[in-house]
């Protein structure tokens, strides 16, 4: 699963698609990867706010030390069952939307691989389910759940965000484990609904989608 998105939305219009309240001076990265920061939607008291976040959980040593040497960030949420999130996802408090207009894979051979994005048709600004919390090391941070690829997806890599539709950000903010373990194990979002845009930007350098308002309209 890549480890790169971006937002190319402005923070009002991102704060409008998921009806919540944003800071003035909010700055909204065009970019981002784990151990950066990012965009993030959660609930206080039933009010929606978007911030910034850093994206990434810190990965703590086994048997629940202090954080382990290095620059390592934990951002992919795959396995509930890990010993770091089994605690944290039966809370709703702890859920969030990451707001992302596209998210790209490594395509390519090895050595030269580029960047393709991937967004979804109809959909300016997507949903993917996410995990947040207050940390002593980091501060605010955040993770996105993933789930089996669809075909689209597939020929990049075998796991894909976990989006969800406008009508499911209720269930997921505020569900029980139960419709956690549902959203990701569902059926992904069909391959037909994707755009797919291959570039040939290398995958560790530079450059953003080409056109996101017209690849997300078609």
């Amino acid at each position: 699963m890549s480890r790169l998105h971006c937002f190319m939305a402005t923070a009002g219009e991102i704060a409008s698609r998921f009806g919540a309240s944003y800071p003035q001076d909010l700055a909204v990265p065009a970019q981002t990867v784990e151990g950066l920061m990012g965009l993030a939607v959660f609930e206080s008291e039933r009010a929606r706010m978007l911030r910034t976040m850093r994206w990434g959980f810190p990965r703590r040593a086994r048997g629940g030390g202090p954080p382990e040497e290095g620059p390592d960030k934990i951002g992919l949420v795959a396995d509930l069952t890990n010993p770091m999130w089994e605690h944290l996802v039966v809370d709703p408090r702890y859920r969030c939307i990451i707001p992302i207009t596209h998210f790209a894979n490594p395509d390519g051979p090895s050595g030269a691989k580029t960047r393709t994005w991937f967004s979804v048709k109809g959909q300016p600004i997507l949903a993917w389910a996410g995990f947040c919390r207050n940390t002593e090391e980091l501060g605010p941070v955040y993770a996105g759940m993933t789930m089996d690829a669809n075909s689209a997806v597939m020929p990049t890599n075998d796991r894909m965000p976990v989006l969800l539709e406008p009508g499911e950000y209720d269930r997921w903010l505020r569900g029980s484990i139960e419709d956690v373990i549902a959203f990701q194990f569902r059926p992904p979002i069909a391959a037909d609904r994707m755009t797919v845009e291959q570039t040939t930007d290398r995958w560790r350098g530079e450059g953003l989608p080409s056109d996101w308002r017209q690849a997300a309209l078609l």
